[in-house]
């Protein structure tokens, strides 16, 4: 196979059937018959790799992570219904009660949620780390019991980026599983495991998908944790649908052209909002004005869709603002061809407290703006009239 990202994306696949199809046909079925009942019990014993039930392996789901894996130069993976699906049994499969995790305060607020609310119902725990926190300051955190160092890298919804050969250094020391949410960024921009991470995680409803037509997620890396994690999740009914997972591996295809032209409208647009009046501050990973600019050239290929932008006049002026637009989407999703824009803290993260969102970065005149594949000049006359 060859080496080039777009390459595999397109040509890894699984075996033609007797059809000699040109592209993957969908699955659907539920199960999968045997010739014999040795063959059979020889499948549920793992003596031969065969599908079974699709609630454990469909040929899709097969090729969706296939693909992830090439594309993320993982060992293995699992696909879930959605990415916090995803998120949930790769937590729940991989710790014990009274674990502990360290993680970035910068997360989607689901995730939050998720270690905040309901791991402490098993006593699992979970310390904070700020984004530009020093190695030591993130070692303090770690205790005998630490299991987990999780970070997203750029951030939901402020577009930080953390540095992860600091990170895998730490893991490294403590013996901690690192995992990256690498959702914002791609495989095409990032690749978390080429700096150290054991796992990766994306919600591929995301930029993935690009198009706002299905849910899923994801998890690859390390062979070993893999298998915890498919033992739990094939037990707990949490798989990707056949359906999706043929939608996502077709959506590969397109990925490096779609997140090309996003980044490049992305920095297009980012640049007009730097010098807007009404601005007081953007975030853009391959801005120069962003805090961790260099860390964002030394680890991704490119910014982005994703920009943050702070009004200056605070929360109202945030409501304002998508009240005004006109082109831009009002939905909770991102990574569409369609520009989408989102008030976090009267939104996604309006059950935060306001000390909690500010911890997180997440002031009240923040907007989280995510660029499509609209002409760039069009997105930027509906901020303008919206911004005015």
């Amino acid at each position: 196979m060859a080496a080039n990202f777009e390459t595999k994306a397109i040509r890894t696949e699984i075996n033609k059937s007797e059809n000699k199809e040109h592209t993957t046909p969908l699955y659907v079925t539920s199960s999968f018959t045997f010739e014999n009942p040795e063959q059979m019990a020889a499948a549920f014993s793992e003596e031969i790799d065969r599908n079974i039930y699709s609630r454990f392996t469909n040929p899709n789901n097969t090729e969706f992570i296939q693909k992830m894996c090439a594309l993320e130069n993982a060992e293995d993976g699992y696909a879930f219904a959605t990415g916090m699906a995803a998120i949930f049994n790769t937590f729940a499969a991989l710790l014990n009660s009274g674990d502990h995790i360290v993680s970035c305060k910068s997360v989607f607020g689901s995730t939050h949620s998720l270690f905040t609310t309901f791991l402490p119902k098993w006593n699992i725990e979970t310390s904070y780390f700020g984004t530009t926190a020093d190695s030591d300051e993130i070692e303090s955190l770690i205790q005998e019991n630490t299991k987990i160092l999780f970070v997203e890298t750029p951030t939901n919804p402020g577009v930080e980026v953390v540095d992860l050969e600091k990170l895998n250094a730490i893991a490294k020391k403590h013996n901690l599983i690192f995992i990256v949410d690498n959702c914002f960024a791609t495989p095409y921009l990032q690749n978390p495991i080429n700096f150290g991470a054991d796992l990766v995680l994306h919600s591929a409803t995301k930029l993935i998908d690009g198009q706002g037509r299905v849910l899923g997620g994801i998890v690859v890396g390390k062979k070993e944790y893999i298998r915890e994690i498919y033992l739990f999740a094939r037990n707990t009914g949490s798989s990707l649908s056949p359906f999706n997972a043929w939608i996502l591996s077709k959506s590969l295809e397109t990925l490096a052209l779609r997140v090309e032209k996003h980044c490049e409208n992305a920095l297009k647009i980012a640049e007009y909002l730097e010098k807007h009046p009404k601005i007081k501050s953007v975030k853009y990973p391959f801005l120069k004005s962003h805090p961790q600019y260099e860390i964002a050239k030394k680890q991704m290929r490119k910014g982005g869709n994703i920009i943050a932008f702070e009004l200056k006049e605070g929360l109202e002026a945030g409501k304002q603002l998508l009240k005004q637009l006109k082109l831009a989407s009002l939905t909770a999703n991102l990574g569409d061809t369609r520009t989408i824009v989102t008030h976090p803290a009267s939104t996604t993260h309006s059950k935060l407290s306001s000390e909690e969102r500010n911890a997180a970065g997440i002031a009240d005149g923040l907007v989280r703006l995510s660029v499509g594949l609209e002409h760039y000049e069009d997105v930027i006359e509906d901020l303008e009239q919206g911004l005015n």
